[in-house]
């Protein structure tokens, strides 16, 4: 099949705009970190989140994708956590379509692979957001996992964490797996979801309550009525998904399980759910989570504030990116300064492992400095008593 120039024009747009974003609008901000690092997360944040509509912009606006929204909604600004059924590759970039009229793309971070930070221009960008990188072995992943949370407890940061317990998108092989897994564990076979993976989801719902960092679990299901773009090859060739439907389900951190077994079981139920709702979906006709196609909960955002958003979105970065050009061309300092930038993000990659990792420690440091004077004004209080 031959490559489109639709599907160029998207993914070397957004590759574009990160790079050049991490590097020039990013890229100033990281001296900050040394000296504030929950200021830094604040500007940071959002600066990321100029960049998480463009997506939505070119999808929408440049390629006529159709967004459905159903169930419930998100109250705005509200913390949680994000879990939602794998069925591509890419459901993590589609599902920004709805967190842009439901909720702010400033709060949100995503679990996923550790592989994804070495990137350039995307891996850079999701560093400096702070997502969270795993590396798919509990005994690694449980301690950083640990520090992130707490971190963004500490900070008291809002956030809205995705995770997809399934792990792994939806395939022949990956179903083949799962039909495996529930085959030894005397569980039902599903055909339009994995088996869940328990373990992160219950450890970090459990970490975020004790940290006071949590209002609810957001249960996503995203389905694709039409065609389904599986991977980010589907995207270069212009197979673009004509439409793309979620269907929300808020539960508030209160009427969730108290035991992590209990979670895990809630956790299972979902999943089952989920297996019954896509069934349905993909049975009927014309296909729907809700064949009215309305949320009972209405977005933050009109649609009028959104359609606003997007086209700023894609006249500032189609605006930037010719700008960051013409500066390279035409300006030694500039050049100079990328390539300095450039050589940072390569270096703390190397030196650090990852920018995110260099702001846990300048967290700790000052942490432990804030500690040591809290220390040092007991003992002086108690000399002069």
């Amino acid at each position: 099949m031959a490559v489109s120039v639709r599907g160029l024009y998207f993914v070397v747009t957004l590759f574009l705009g990160s790079f050049f974003g991490s590097v020039f609008m990013l890229g100033p901000v990281l001296p900050l970190m040394l000296l504030s690092p929950a200021w830094y997360r604040w500007i940071t944040d959002r600066i990321v989140a100029t960049w998480l509509t463009l997506p939505v912009s070119l999808l929408e606006l440049v390629f006529g994708v159709k967004v459905v929204i159903t169930g419930d909604g998100f109250i705005p600004g509200e913390r949680s956590v994000i879990i939602m059924n794998h069925r591509t590759r890419l459901d993590w970039m589609f599902l920004w379509c709805c967190l842009l009229r439901y909720s702010y793309l400033r709060l949100e971070k995503i679990c996923l692979k550790a592989a994804l930070k070495a990137v350039p221009g995307f891996g850079w960008a999701m560093q400096v957001a702070c997502f969270v990188f795993i590396q798919r072995r509990w005994e690694n992943d449980k301690k950083h996992l640990e520090n992130m949370l707490d971190y963004f407890c500490d900070i008291r940061e809002p956030l809205q964490l995705l995770l997809f317990p399934e792990g792994t998108d939806l395939t022949e092989n990956t179903r083949a797996r799962s039909d495996a897994f529930a085959a030894q564990n005397s569980l039902p076979k599903f055909e339009y979801v994995l088996h869940p993976r328990t373990t992160g989801f219950t450890f970090i719902v459990d970490r975020l309550r004790k940290g006071d960092n949590l209002d609810a679990v957001h249960d996503i299901t995203v389905a694709y009525p039409k065609n389904i773009p599986q991977t980010e090859r589907h995207l270069i060739l212009g197979l673009f998904p004509r439409e793309i439907h979620f269907h929300v389900r808020r539960y508030p951190v209160a009427s969730l399980p108290s035991s992590s077994s209990d979670l895990e079981s809630w956790c299972r139920e979902r999943w089952a759910e989920k297996e019954v709702r896509l069934r349905d979906f993909y049975s009927g006709q014309p296909r729907g989570f809700e064949r009215d196609g309305v949320a009972r909960v209405p977005p933050c955002k009109s649609e009028l504030r959104v359609a606003l958003i997007k086209a700023a979105s894609l006249l500032y970065w189609s605006s930037f990116i010719a700008l960051c050009f013409t500066g390279l061309w035409m300006w030694a300092p500039f050049r100079v300064y990328f390539l300095v930038m450039v050589g940072v993000f390569m270096a703390q990659q190397k030196l650090v492992g990852g920018v995110e990792l260099l702001e846990l420690s300048c967290h700790r440091y000052w942490k432990s400095m804030a500690a040591d004077g809290g220390e040092k004004n007991k003992v002086l209080d108690g000399k002069m008593q």
